[in-house]
């Protein structure tokens, strides 16, 4: 009866601690397909064996070289951290709204699934490493709440991409000449002006910087930032604009820290 009873003791624990554990990002994202994973392509994407190319999302990797353009910084480094990992390995697709893009590309988390290695979920574990920098799309963002602190961390410790000078957050204040394409700038708040571009709900400038954030419908709540407001934006750069696409893109700062007194 003594061992009955500890035994329905520890089935109940085992429950309790079952319905308290905390979900995985992924179980609310739709589940999609499996495939072993016979390529790399870049740090951000690769190919099953079923031939289907996956683009995971969430995350930029540094870009290979592309016809008249050269890679960019890390770029094989990062192809190589995403092979250790993955390649030969079985995994699982998931969706968070969006499944295809243009290209045909899978536009999925993925999770591996084999006995080969750890447990990995290659797009948050190659922020984790330093591999790449997070990029959130309103039509995949879903999973992704996780991301800003994964590359916070990789960024405070220098780890991979983050220890090169081209990947320094830039100061809104003292852009360089040739600041186009994917950027993270960091600035301070000093007004907003409406926009009449689709899709855009306002526009920011930062102090002592010609650049300005375009702040898409999906992260409009960011319009109400006071001025003052210390701020990290991602997103595409262009003439002097950078598109922030969603609120994921852009993180309030903590005030910067007045210096010692002499």
């Amino acid at each position: 009866m003594q061992r009955l009873l500890l035994l329905c003791f520890w089935l109940v624990w085992l429950g309790l601690l079952a319905a308290c554990a905390k979900p995985h990002p992924l179980d609310a994202l739709q589940p999609g397909e499996h495939g072993r994973v016979v390529r790399i392509i870049d740090g951000d994407a690769l190919v099953l064996d079923t031939g289907q190319s996956v683009r995971l999302t969430g995350i930029e990797a540094p870009a290979r070289p592309y016809k008249e353009r050269a890679g960019d910084p890390f770029q094989q480094e990062a192809r190589r951290m995403l092979e250790d990992m993955a390649l030969g390995r079985e995994v699982q697709l998931f969706y968070a709204g969006l499944t295809r893009d243009r290209y045909d590309r899978a536009l999925a988390q993925v999770r591996t699934t084999d006995a080969l290695g750890p447990d990995l979920w290659l797009n948050a574990e190659m922020l984790r490493r330093g591999g790449a920098r997070m990029r959130i799309y309103p039509d995949t963002a879903g999973g992704s709440e996780s991301f800003p602190a994964l590359e916070a961390e990789a960024r405070d410790d220098r780890r991979g991409l983050w220890a090169k000078q081209a990947y320094r957050v830039a100061d809104a204040a003292a852009l360089p000449e040739s600041f186009d394409r994917f950027q993270l700038v960091r600035g301070t708040i000093t007004g907003m002006a409406g926009v009449d571009e689709y899709g855009t709900s306002c526009a920011l400038s930062l102090r002592g910087s010609p650049l300005q954030l375009d702040i898409a419908n999906a992260a409009a709540a960011y319009c109400q930032l006071p001025e003052g407001t210390l701020v990290l934006a991602r997103g595409y750069v262009k003439d002097r604009h950078m598109e922030v696409s969603h609120g994921l893109n852009l993180q309030t700062l903590p005030p910067a820290l007045p210096p010692p007194p002499a």
